[in-house]
């Protein structure tokens, strides 16, 4: 998102209020689903997602200084993780305004600062990666390959391995299928003692 901010503050630099504005706008619409959808799926949700350590200081972060960890967070450019301060604001059912008064404020502050440097740094910018097109291009490529062999190194091997697992230990297992398996019950069998 900040790197469409800055470009397009660079391209129409009369615009950069509108597209710092229209970025906080998304941004808040994201942080919402992200926060309702952790209240309706709980701390273990959460918990699956991070980790129980990372869950319970996200826990304690949050239950200390709920506002200013959402709007800290919100202000932060990556890689610094926000999503975890999302959920945590579902999972503790923190209020939505404060929520949202909080996630708002800090990603108009962080979006407004990058519309305002693409529109004083934007040219210079741009002819910076004009010059360097091509090299950027293939790091981008290479970096959006690599991604999909991740994921599906992960989806194909790991999570199923994960999932196999957490089965046979005669834990409940998430409810989205695993990618090329046939959809079998969560729940481990018992065995016969009969």
């Amino acid at each position: 998102m900040d790197v469409f901010v800055i470009l397009l503050s660079a391209h129409r630099r009369g615009w950069w209020p509108y597209y710092a504005f229209m970025a906080t706008v998304g941004a808040l619409l994201g942080g919402y689903i992200t926060y309702r959808l952790a209240e309706i799926g709980g701390e273990q949700a959460l918990e699956k997602k991070i980790g129980k350590g990372s869950a319970e200081k996200a826990y304690k972060r949050f239950e200390k200084r709920g506002f200013l960890t959402v709007m800290i967070g919100a202000m932060l450019p990556p890689p610094f993780p926000i999503v975890p301060f999302l959920m945590a604001a579902g999972v503790l059912h923190y209020p939505r305004k404060s929520f949202l008064s909080a996630l708002g404020a800090g990603r108009a502050i962080r979006f407004f600062v990058v519309a305002f440097l693409g529109h004083l740094y934007g040219p210079a910018l741009i002819q910076w990666v004009g010059k360097y097109y091509k090299p950027l291009l293939y790091l981008l490529i290479a970096l959006a390959v690599l991604a999909a062999i991740a994921a599906l190194g992960y989806f194909k091997w790991y999570r199923p391995k994960r999932q196999r697992e957490e089965r046979q230990r005669g834990q409940k297992v998430e409810a989205w299928p695993i990618p090329g398996e046939s959809h079998k019950s969560d729940i481990p069998k018992s065995k016969n003692t009969g």
